[in-house]
């Protein structure tokens, strides 16, 4: 018997016996599965390039973008390029890695209006991540912030410029998720629950402490506290299908995590670590130990992730199922095939395309990003 399978105007002929057809038809299709994935090839499309680096971005309802530059300005930027600033900003000091950083609606914003944000704040020098909420209100062309509300002021322990961590999340509950990084104070801060950052945290809406918190009954504790032993969480996504919270570490040279993250866990960091110093000196022996979870997989070399979403969207049919996830290091957009709580293997989207700051899917289905020193871009298969 003659076989003949046609993809891509390639025609592959194969013979076979009867009783091999059905393995023959089960390799070919994996096969042309995985030819349709990476044979499908995306570009971008420049939105606007008056955002310096992009941490931050979400869509309003008239479908134009909120877009945080961590110099310490939000803009609110249409799909044709117009960018307006929006006042009415609280404190903010931009200083190393610190500055006006992620921003997210509410999920219940068309009837509520309220938008999260979190940036870097501080007093006498010492500065640390706090999360705020405002509304915006829109008078003829001018947007400014109203009903501004601080939920959240870390503690501030130093002046450095390293590790705020800062990404939000929201869950199917309305739960409020938060990252705050170990302010480059790796031996003090991560597994002290007496101490902020090196935390993932969990607040009510309203900023409010959730009664059953993990560490509520611990005496001292950070209340608000949900994970700890965490280094710099850069990306903090929910899952849809799983209904979890995941988030991407930030490691040192190698050592970058994916992580689910679960109430009370604690994620090990710097006890163990699949990384090294930078100078490449060791700072522990232990990839693993009791009592600390391991990540669903990790990264070296280290590929310095920033941003994260899991894809749902119709417009990028071949990445569904998949987790977006940009690179700082080296420039790029991976995708990650996602199956349960698994990863089964993971491809590049784009290269070469700059520092890849945020990765967001909007309202409208689109998927945008924002890459330092470029500006804000969406993501376009080439065949469009």
């Amino acid at each position: 018997m003659i076989y003949s399978i046609v993809h891509n105007n390639l025609e592959m002929e194969v013979m076979v016996k009867p009783r091999l057809k059905v393995i023959i038809v089960m390799v070919m299709s994996m096969f042309l599965l995985s030819l349709n994935l990476h044979a499908a090839q995306y570009t971008i499309e420049l939105i606007s390039d008056d955002v310096s680096v992009p941490w931050g971005i979400t869509q309003l309802p008239d479908n134009s973008l909120l877009v945080t530059d961590r110099k310490g300005t939000m803009r609110v930027i249409s799909l044709q390029g117009k960018s307006t600033q929006v006042t009415g900003l609280p404190k903010i000091v931009a200083k190393g890695q610190g500055g006006l950083l992620d921003v997210v609606l509410h999920p219940d914003y068309s009837t509520n209006s309220w938008i999260y944000f979190s940036y870097s704040t501080g007093e006498n020098g010492r500065i640390n991540t706090a999360i705020s909420r405002a509304k915006l209100a829109k008078s003829q062309a001018d947007y400014q912030l109203t009903h501004l509300e601080t939920l959240y002021q870390a503690e501030a322990y130093n002046s450095g410029g390293a590790h705020f961590g800062s990404r939000i999340a929201f869950d199917n509950d309305n739960y409020l998720y938060f990252s705050i990084g170990d302010r480059g104070q790796r031996d003090i801060n991560p597994q002290d629950l007496n101490r902020d950052a090196g935390k993932i945290y969990r607040l009510h809406d309203d900023g409010s402490i959730p009664k059953d918190n993990p560490f509520v009954a611990k005496n001292k504790a950070k209340t608000a506290v949900f994970s700890y032993g965490h280094r710099n969480p850069q990306g903090l996504a929910f899952n849809p299908h799983t209904q979890a919270i995941w988030s991407h570490e930030h490691g040192p040279k190698g050592g970058d995590e994916l992580n689910i993250i679960g109430k009370g866990n604690n994620y090990g960091w710097p006890v163990i670590s699949y990384g090294v110093n930078y100078s490449g000196s060791s700072f522990t022996d232990l990839t693993k130990k009791q009592g600390m979870e391991q990540p669903i997989t990790y990264w070296v070399p280290s590929i310095a992730p920033s941003g994260m979403v899991f894809v749902t969207s119709d417009k990028y049919p071949e990445l569904n199922n998949h987790l977006l996830i940009g690179s700082l290091k080296f420039a790029k957009l991976i995708a990650v095939s996602v199956t349960g709580n698994k990863v089964a293997k993971q491809h590049d989207v784009l290269k070469s395309v700059g520092r890849l700051r945020s990765v967001f899917q909007g309202s409208d289905n689109h998927i945008y990003l924002g890459i330092d020193g470029r500006g804000v871009f969406r993501l376009v298969p080439a065949n469009n």
